[in-house]
């Protein structure tokens, strides 16, 4: 089974594919992203792989959803995995900057495409990193998800950034934000003449970092080269920082958030979250009941804090 079914109370789409429980736990001994696997080139840098069991996917029916309070419809869009490096154990914060920067323009490329079939309204670029996060494939890679429909997350930060701007003299909320976390600087954590990367104020999620250009574009398709590469450099900033924090691999997730394809004039601000699970050397942040039943996050650590242990983390960064 392979649909979208309506949650009327929340008012989002749960994507129903069944299909998905089959997907292996790989043995340690082979991999598929692997060169010589006979799945991927034998040679390659970074590779956009057909998701083997993708929530969306462009063969199953249309999304024409119909009211009603048990309304379904199809899940057509496309799932892709990013390949970023063909070394089976190789972690991200050991990527090189050259190799972020294919990694953003492969996101971007991707993008571009997808944006040309009207069947897709959004892009959302991730990436799950860690076996606490229930990572099943240990291969350096991220994913892209082409959907049919704008995610909930982002409806919610669109409605934020319209009230925002009717009351503001149609200001963005986000470059507004942007603008006193800079001015602030107890949260910034690393920043360059095109990108700044902070501890939100109300982070959620422990060491919990926002990457954010400086001028306002929308989507990936708006970054300008000299603003990709800057994006490439402090991707590489954070993963570095993060592993080095307490000296292993950091568990986390990795959105790269962008506006919607088909709204022209909805307000958004691409950036990229990061969203860490380690909210110590020895303890893990759970999503229990008061975050998950009621949508209510409790902060285990200081916002403040945590960017000043960031800073310290190697590469060190001062302000």
């Amino acid at each position: 089974m392979q649909q979208l079914r309506w949650h009327a109370l929340l008012e989002q789409w749960v994507v129903v594919s069944t299909h998905r429980q089959d997907r292996p736990q790989m043995p340690s001994n082979w991999c598929p992203f692997d060169p010589g696997s006979g799945r991927v080139p034998d040679n390659y840098e970074v590779y956009l792989y057909p998701n083997d069991f993708p929530a969306f996917s462009p063969d199953t029916e249309p999304f024409h959803p119909e009211a009603g309070l048990f309304a379904e419809t199809g899940a057509r869009g496309a799932c892709d995995v990013v390949l970023y490096s063909p070394e089976h154990t190789l972690p991200p914060s050991k990527l090189t900057v050259d190799r972020w920067r294919q990694i953003v323009d492969l996101w971007a490329e991707r993008t571009q495409q997808l944006a040309q079939n009207p069947e897709i309204a959004f892009v959302a670029a991730f990436e799950n990193c860690g076996e606490a996060v229930g990572v099943t494939m240990p291969h350096p890679h991220g994913q892209i998800y082409a959907m049919p429909f704008v995610p909930p997350n982002v409806r919610k930060e669109i409605a934020s950034a319209k009230q925002y701007a009717s009351t503001n003299g149609g200001g963005c909320l986000f470059c507004r934000l942007l603008e006193e976390e800079l001015k602030d600087g107890s949260r910034v954590v690393a920043a360059d003449d095109h990108f700044a990367a902070f501890v939100p104020y109300a982070a959620r999620f422990p060491a919990e970092i926002t990457l954010y250009p400086r001028r306002h574009a929308r989507t990936l398709l708006d970054l300008s080269r000299e603003e990709k590469s800057s994006l490439a450099n402090l991707l590489s900033t954070v993963r570095r920082k993060y592993d080095n924090l307490y000296g292993f691999l950091m568990p986390l997730m990795m959105p790269v958030k962008q506006a919607p394809l088909r709204e022209p004039d909805s307000p958004y601000h691409f950036h990229v979250q990061f969203l860490p699970l380690q909210r110590s050397a020895t303890k893990l942040k759970y999503l229990a009941t008061i975050e998950t039943g009621f949508g209510t996050f409790l902060a285990d650590t200081s916002p403040e804090n945590m960017a000043e242990n960031l800073r310290r983390s190697e590469p060190v960064t001062t302000f």
